[in-house]
């Protein structure tokens, strides 16, 4: 692991129980200059060789979350330890295997050493759906549940929660629901890549991170996931709720 301390973070106000895994079109070395420039940071980036940086001590309170929300907490960044990848196409592409494996490597040692629970490992898009897109439809969620970090789910779990609508399915998940169709957006680019269109380029999705419309919300697939997210979360957390 190399280090390069960024000054661009403060004193935490809670203790550290989350992770939010973000997604920088960029090299390391250019990515430093981009924090740097807008006086932003993270606790760690991965490069594409899988090199991990740390930028910014754990126990600081790092700028990597900007205005977002979940689970009801929105002073994310002083909850929280963030993580980049580098990703040219902002996390549209897979991503390398020697990223997987120091990602998943990293993600698992400030599990344990924090006792992070499975549904406060989110990406940047959970927490700020009307205005992030990353870390990506191709972000590697399934291989992290596999290797027992953060949730996945079954499809036969569809059918063991109430009939709740869309809106509160997605705030038993964690959502900030304020804007439904960008929230249910974030949510395919998690558990439904193949529903979330492509943007050849970067700065097209940065300025525009999509939205879901009237159909996407009424497709069965869709609701189907939705249900069974839910249902994980629900059950496997410790979410007070009426399953």
């Amino acid at each position: 692991m190399r280090r390069k301390l960024l000054p661009y973070c403060e004193e935490r106000q809670s203790k550290t129980d989350m992770i939010v895994l973000h997604a920088v079109a960029y090299d390391v070395t250019a990515a430093i200059k981009s924090f740097c420039d807008n006086k932003v940071s993270s606790h760690y980036i991965v490069a594409e060789d899988g090199e991990i940086w740390q930028l910014v001590g754990e126990k600081k309170r790092a700028r990597h979350a900007g205005v977002s929300y979940w689970r009801e907490i929105e002073d994310i960044n002083s909850h929280s330890i963030g993580i980049e990848f580098c990703s040219k196409s902002l996390g549209q592409k897979k991503f390398t295997s020697a990223q997987i494996k120091s990602g998943i490597g990293l993600i698992k040692k400030l599990v344990k050493k924090y006792k992070i629970r499975p549904e406060n490992i989110v990406g940047h898009s959970d927490i700020a759906p009307r205005r992030k897109a990353d870390p990506g439809k191709a972000f590697f969620w399934k291989e992290l549940a596999k290797e027992g970090v953060g949730f996945w789910y079954n499809l036969s779990d569809a059918k063991k929660i109430n009939d709740f609508s869309v809106e509160e399915l997605l705030e038993i998940i964690g959502y900030d629901t304020k804007d439904i169709c960008a929230s249910a957006y974030a949510f395919c680019r998690r558990f439904l890549p193949d529903k979330v269109t492509e943007v050849k380029e970067v700065t097209e999705l940065i300025n525009n991170v999509g939205r879901a419309n009237d159909e996407l919300l009424a497709d069965e697939k869709f609701l189907q996931v939705l249900r069974a997210v839910a249902y994980k979360y629900c059950s496997e957390s410790k979410t007070p709720c009426k399953i």
